[in-house]
């Protein structure tokens, strides 16, 4: 991606699990030496994206925790990716946990950061990551490199045995791995959220898997992905 013209101002919307935390944040990055303009705040999956979709910024830090849901960043960022792939988006979670930065990469994120880390590493972040770079740790590049270690030999296991899944199994698989949750995929496919969840622990078995991480890594591979369930309107 092309670098950002770094002589006018970063534009910044800021999603956060209060008010008052957005706030905070906005204030903080305004005041920072990295010429960050924060244009709007919010506090739910629905209200940034709609701040997103009235003007084009530069980036977006959301929250893995908004006031609509614990993870309902992570819906956001999803969603984010459809509406706006040009606005970058930065994830801020409470900790690296493996799944949590795995599935915020996953989604689309540019840049994970904790929300320990200082308020100075955050504006620096952001400027990073509007000029085309990943920003990440370590041992989150660590975590990136191990799912992806695993991916091949799991997905050679899981193609020979998708056979064994019925045409429906294949839509829940899909809707998965695109990161849907089972509510969501109970939306999508006009169905119960307890009949999803049934498909999911089905699909579990038949395939040997544990969690919706290793079931995700299956479609890492364009050329190995389950075909997508027809679209409804």
């Amino acid at each position: 991606m092309r670098a950002k013209d770094a002589s006018r101002p970063v534009t910044v919307v800021v999603a956060d699990s209060s008010r008052l935390n957005a706030e905070l944040l906005a204030a903080h990055l305004s005041r920072s030496h990295y010429g960050l303009r924060v244009a709007a705040c919010a506090t739910t999956s629905k209200e940034v994206l709609e701040k997103v979709r009235r003007q084009e910024l530069d980036i977006a830090l959301i929250s893995a925790q908004l006031t609509d849901g614990p993870l309902a960043g992570f819906s956001a960022l999803r969603e984010l990716r459809l509406a706006r792939p040009k606005t970058r988006v930065v994830m801020l979670l409470e900790s690296d946990e493996r799944e949590l930065v795995i599935d915020a990469f996953r989604g689309g994120a540019c840049g994970i950061l904790c929300r320990s880390d200082s308020m100075e590493r955050l504006s620096k972040c952001l400027f990073a990551v509007s000029q085309g770079q990943i920003w990440a740790s370590s041992a989150e590049v660590q975590f990136l490199l191990e799912a992806l270690a695993r991916a091949a030999p799991l997905r050679s296991i899981l193609q020979r045995r998708t056979a064994m899944l019925s045409p429906r199994e294949q839509d829940v698989v899909r809707l998965v791995a695109e990161g849907l949750t089972n509510r969501e995929i109970s939306h999508q496919l006009r169905l119960s959220e307890h009949t999803i969840k049934n498909y999911v622990f089905r699909v579990y078995d038949k395939l040997g898997v544990s969690n919706r991480v290793e079931l995700a890594l299956f479609s890492i591979s364009p050329d190995e992905t389950l075909p997508l369930p027809p679209r409804r309107s």
